[in-house]
């Protein structure tokens, strides 16, 4: 007479109660994956019993297996708080040693690196100038002001009034900037010339200086009698200043597709440069794509650098650390590394956590059906000892 077949279930029993207990534990863990235990019988090995002659030894924890479904998604009011919607996992970096997670609570250090609350700091494509590389290491946004742009490019889409007599003109003025960032106004001037063919006089002053070389700068716009611009008149170039505070000469020039001549009053449909000044970073924003983008004070965006996402061939491979952390083992299978939203990886949402994936209903019964299972098997050992006392009092 055995106890082992009880004793093996008391044990079983109370491993699932406390795989149980750690999932209730952690029903509020950001990026938990809950766990189950598996079980197995146990028989023990005789070369000259089989089939229906065979007692079962028991019961074994054949593993516990940890559940890699989706978690509910809660927004945050931080924008470096990153939830991933789908398959993956964060890449993490401690001085090289690299593990993984779940959880996407991150914010910047005084170096400006992307870490998360263990000081592990966040991997990716890096990026220079605005520019992400297929270079891969830890995620640093740097808080220096970017560098002005000059203007060398102005898109004016204007109506000129038809109605103006020859002689009369209208004005219109734009900032703009020079290599150092520093801005200076932009007049153009149109004088209307002739009725038929209609043709318009254009005039530039920089800051009320015509163009270096020159008392005065001209060009002329000729519309159809439908008020459509000559398309060989689109684009007015030549115009350079000299500024006196040392920048490069500003020589941008002016393209104006879509310049019309209607009967109606004068107006600026659009007026835009492609120049700015140096700008601080404002605000940070990150992409579906995981691609995170700096915000700065002079309008500017600029790229930052992109999130990858981790994958295995088998998740459930990973060694588990605690502290929402895995790492590689040799069953895992090798990290894959690629973009969110890619090769079955799930997307980025921004300002936002995934929630432990623990189901406390779920979780309620278990714990019930094992406490059972527990009581149960105590029960079986009880018998057991009960016939063997019956046994000691033979006499």
């Amino acid at each position: 007479m055995s106890f082992q077949q009880g004793l093996s279930g008391l044990d079983a029993s109370s491993a699932a109660l406390d795989v149980i207990g750690n999932n209730v534990a952690n029903a509020s863990t950001v990026g938990f994956k809950s766990g189950s235990a598996h079980f197995a019988d146990l028989y023990a090995a005789s070369l000259g019993i089989v089939g229906a002659s065979q007692v079962g030894i028991g019961v074994d924890v054949a593993a516990i297996q940890q559940q890699f479904t989706q978690g509910n998604v809660t927004t945050t009011n931080n924008p470096l708080d990153l939830a991933i919607n789908g398959g993956g996992f964060f890449r993490v970096s401690n001085a090289g040693d690299i593990t993984y997670t779940r959880n996407g609570q991150f914010h910047l250090d005084k170096e400006g690196y992307v870490i998360n609350d263990q000081n592990l700091r966040l991997t990716g494509n890096t990026a220079t100038n605005g520019v992400i590389s297929s270079n891969l290491g830890e995620l640093q946004l740097s808080t220096s002001q970017i560098a002005p742009v000059a203007t060398s490019t102005i898109d004016g889409n204007l109506n000129l009034d038809a109605r103006l007599a020859v002689g009369e003109s209208y004005s219109t003025a734009l900032p703009v900037f020079d290599s150092l960032g520093e801005s200076h106004i932009l007049t153009t001037s149109y004088l209307r010339q002739t009725l038929s063919p209609s043709t318009w006089l254009v005039s530039a002053t920089l800051d009320n200086a015509t163009p270096a070389g020159s008392r005065s700068y001209t060009s002329t716009l000729t519309f159809d009698s439908s008020g459509q611009l000559d398309p060989l008149e689109t684009t007015l170039s030549g115009l350079s200043w000299t500024p006196t505070n040392g920048a490069a000469p500003l020589a941008p020039s002016i393209n104006f597709e879509g310049t019309t001549q209607y009967g109606s009053e004068s107006a600026v449909n659009s007026l835009k440069q492609d120049g700015y000044t140096t700008g601080s970073l404002v605000g940070i924003g990150v992409g579906s794509d995981g691609k995170l983008s700096g915000r700065y004070s002079n309008g500017q965006t600029q790229e930052l650098g992109q999130v990858v996402l981790a994958t295995f061939a088998n998740p459930n491979g990973l060694l588990n650390l605690g502290n929402n952390q895995w790492s590689l083992s040799s069953v895992s299978g090798p990290e894959l590394l690629a973009a969110p939203g890619t090769g079955g990886r799930g997307v980025i949402q921004s300002s936002a956590v995934e929630d432990s994936n623990v189901d406390l209903t779920n979780e309620l019964v278990d714990m019930i059906t094992a406490q059972r299972n527990y009581q149960a098997n105590a029960q079986t050992i009880k018998t057991q000892d009960a016939i063997m006392q019956t046994l000691l009092n033979l006499r």
